[in-house]
């Protein structure tokens, strides 16, 4: 059973923060946006950048760097949005994380993934589902449904379901790139 289970092949949306390699499960991933302008909501968190208009939908974008405590996320010409699915209260939310780049789709078995490291128990690492490798380069796995907290969660979906995506800026067509999974 311990070889079935090693040989499981899963796939992983990697990308960075700060110069550090992340990913999420391919399942979560709705697509990648490219940079759009991002409507600040006013009383939100900082990590909160605001909404953008995603198909006629306000959807919420989280600055990873910020939530992670990092600086903020600067905006270049590889800066994205991921888009993503979480699930809170049995409901899946649509929202947007931020990220410095978004570098490939990997492929690792769960034998590949080790434990996330122990820091200690002042320091949470519950959304931390694993480390992988990518040649000679760490892979940081984490699990969307647990970085935020469940009023954070929550936050996120008044806002998805409060703002008015007739006051947020268009989105072209052809700022979203496809996954096609």
């Amino acid at each position: 059973m311990s070889e079935e289970k090693n040989s499981t092949m899963n796939q992983y949306l990697t990308f960075t923060l700060n110069k550090d390699i992340y990913a999420l499960d391919i399942s979560s991933v709705r697509e990648v946006l490219e940079l759009t302008p991002i409507t600040r909501i006013p009383r939100t968190p900082k990590f909160m950048r605001g909404v953008i208009n995603l198909r006629g939908h306000a959807v919420p974008v989280v600055d990873m760097r910020l939530k992670f405590g990092m600086s903020k996320t600067e905006d270049t010409v590889n800066t994205c949005i991921i888009i993503v699915e979480v699930l809170f209260d049995g409901d899946s939310t649509v929202m947007g994380a931020l990220a410095d780049s978004v570098r490939e789709v990997i492929e690792l078995t769960e034998g590949m993934i080790e434990e996330p490291p122990r820091m200690g128990t002042t320091i949470k690492t519950d959304f931390i589902c694993g480390m992988g490798k990518q040649d000679d380069e760490f892979v940081i796995i984490l699990d969307i449904n647990k970085i935020l907290s469940l009023e954070e969660l929550a936050m996120l979906k008044s806002v998805n379901h409060d703002s008015s995506a007739e006051t947020i800026p268009e989105v072209s067509p052809d700022q979203g790139v496809s996954l096609n999974l």
